[in-house]
């Protein structure tokens, strides 16, 4: 007995010699068959590594640091198995660790990402829901709800989203977008998420792993998508891995701090001096995210494991990439490319904020702008800054001129033919960085014309949590004040505009014609994916046509606080031999014979009959 009591011991001490693997599985059958498993555990690097099952060890890397060795394994055509990694002294085995490759989703390879059919839902986890209370103060992070702090953590959870996702169906919403929701454990403003401190593991706070794959569950069961934030360029100081890192050169280090100048154009621009480079794409976003070292094969190869894994593991349909255009650029490229190899059929749009169409279209994939210096991102889908710039101020300028009113709209699309693939931007008249939309504008009209234009222009229309019942903020007043909890989402809020007999008459307009609007749309497929012909404003009236070989829609926009009246054989080439179009909003039939009047600040929609 005395004997079994040893071995054990001696078990259980060998056992907790690795502390951390990352991934912690990997599955069979997959494109990236050459894995590169980090183990971590105190002066881990003395051990020689073999594994069982005849795989074949392609690589074993240790770094300067003893307490991690990274072990590349063949898996193809390795079937679902538990292996064994043995770590070896003096030709003795000290211990053992199990690795299991696990079953693939059916047809997992070919899932299909977000597309221009799709209506996406960005939200704030923290300021949407609270659906369990029980995890607003996890002992094992940091920082503890408290919803009196306005840039403190509120309890919003994953089981606060999912207790609402009728509420978005019934809105016409197809994608949800929820900011980062792994471990942030800061210890102050750890809500927005974008400071991760353990890239595999869903914050406490949020809930589990296993409340993330439910989510996803729960989306499909409703034919909807779940799309992951993902940050490739920082974590946050608290990551466990920058408190005892691999490699000096893991992350960007200079003698002193060095943020970065944020100047974007240094990484095409030929005059560019190396030093305003360097300092864009290696300098930190703030003091508080080390900047990721993507030329660093080892932190690469961590990275697109990290993204695939999530993507196999919680069985999701996209990624968007935050500060797409800070991180490395020939090593983001190969992040994107390995991920599209894996799934040919998913998407990923990148944050590129910049404020001119050929710099962004640099970024898309194939891009001939790119093409000039050699260099294809790989990115699916940029971000349309420039069309949310000019949704900025152009609802507020009544008088059209040269280059003031609804002008700035329509030179915005004069400038598609820049994009690879201008069908598949993402395009938003606010988000989580930027103004509240219904702040700038506090003008229902206001509202109507532009969530019309982006659910009937090109490309893949994006909407900010609690815009669609009219909720402000003021970026001027902090993060925060763009950032409110949605109302409703916790018990005992005396507005729960999560229901109709909740909202207010003025939520409740709001919601009704979102509702109808992204509902109308979620079937046409001539908005989708058909081609768009539009005429130079005139009066501060736009007119353009979304039309493929069955169907044609009318789209007039007057921006003028007067009533127009214009007459329509100037769109005969689009108008062809139809004789009226029915308005999706009231149903009525508009003539299109002779002339059309619209009333000033509003929408038309017309299906061409």
């Amino acid at each position: 007995m005395t004997k079994i009591i040893f071995l054990l011991l001696i078990s259980i001490s060998a056992t907790a010699q690795i502390d951390k693997t990352e991934p912690p599985f990997w599955y069979a059958g997959m494109n990236l068959s050459s894995v590169q498993i980090m183990f971590y555990g105190k002066n881990i690097a003395q051990y020689d590594v073999t594994v069982s099952n005849k795989i074949v060890i392609e690589n074993i890397k240790k770094t300067e640091n003893p307490n991690y060795v990274f072990v590349t394994i063949n898996t193809k055509n390795a079937p679902i198995s538990e292996l064994t990694f043995s770590f070896n002294s003096k030709g003795k085995v000290a211990f053992t660790h199990k690795y299991e490759l696990k079953q693939r989703r059916p047809n997992s390879q070919f899932r299909k990402g977000y597309d221009s059919s799709d209506v996406m839902y960005l939200l704030m986890p923290d300021r949407f829901a609270n659906g369990n209370p029980n995890n607003d103060n996890e002992k094992s992070v940091t920082e503890k709800s408290n919803r009196q702090l306005p840039g403190g953590r509120h309890g919003g959870d994953i089981n606060g989203i999912i207790k609402n996702l009728d509420y978005l169906k019934e809105l016409g919403v197809t994608a949800i977008w929820p900011t980062p929701l792994c471990e942030d454990n800061d210890a102050t403003y750890s809500y927005h998420g974008y400071g991760q401190s353990d890239v595999y593991k869903i914050d406490p706070r949020y809930g589990t792993n296993e409340d993330y794959l439910r989510l996803s569950a729960e989306l499909h069961n409703r034919g909807m998508k779940n799309i992951m934030d993902y940050v490739t360029n920082h974590w946050g100081w608290q990551h466990w891995i920058y408190k005892d890192l691999p490699t000096y050169d893991w992350v960007h280090q200079f003698p002193e701090f060095t943020q970065s100048n944020y100047r974007m154009t240094t990484q095409f621009d030929s005059n560019a001096s190396a030093i305003d480079a360097k300092n864009c794409m290696d300098g930190w976003f703030v003091k508080s995210m080390p900047d990721l070292n993507q030329s660093n094969p080892l932190v690469l190869n961590y990275l697109i494991q990290n993204a695939i894994w999530w993507i196999e593991y919680a069985d999701l349909d996209g990624l968007r990439v935050d500060t797409y255009s800070y991180n490395d650029k020939e090593g983001i490229s190969k992040w994107t490319k390995s991920i599209t190899d894996e799934y040919p059929n998913f998407n990923i749009v990148g944050e590129v904020w910049m404020h001119d169409q050929a710099q962004m279209s640099y970024w898309q994939k194939d891009s001939k702008i790119g093409a000039i210096e050699s260099f294809n991102s790989n990115l699916p889908s940029v971000m349309d800054f420039t069309l949310h710039d000019a949704f900025g101020s152009v609802f507020n300028e009544d008088q059209s001129s040269w280059d003031k009113g609804i002008i700035k709209v329509y030179e915005n699309f004069t400038n598609d033919f820049l994009y690879p693939n201008p069908n598949n931007l993402l395009t938003f008249i606010e988000n989580h960085d930027t103004q509240r939309f219904n702040h700038l504008y506090p003008d229902f009209r206001k509202y109507q014309m532009a969530m019309t234009l982006i659910a009937t222009i090109r490309g893949i229309p994006q909407v900010y949590y609690g815009s669609e019942i009219g909720m402000a903020g003021n970026k001027d007043k902090g993060d925060a004040d763009i950032r409110q909890d949605f109302p409703g989402g916790w018990n005992g809020d005396t507005n729960n505009a999560f229901s109709k007999a909740g909202r207010t008459e003025e939520q409740q307009k709001y919601f009704d014609f979102t509702s109808k609007l992204l509902n109308w749309r979620k079937s046409k497929e001539v908005i989708h994916f058909g081609k768009m012909k539009h005429y130079v404003p005139v009066n501060n009236v736009y007119v353009y046509f979304r039309y493929n070989q069955s169907e044609s829609v009318m789209v007039i926009i007057n921006n003028s606080i007067d009533s127009q009246t214009f007459k329509t054989n100037r769109f005969s080439e689009s108008i062809q031999n139809h004789l009226g179009g029915k308005d999706i909003f009231s149903g009525k039939i508009i003539d299109l014979n002779n002339e059309i009047t619209i009333e000033g600040k509003s929408a038309l929609v017309l299906e061409l009959k």
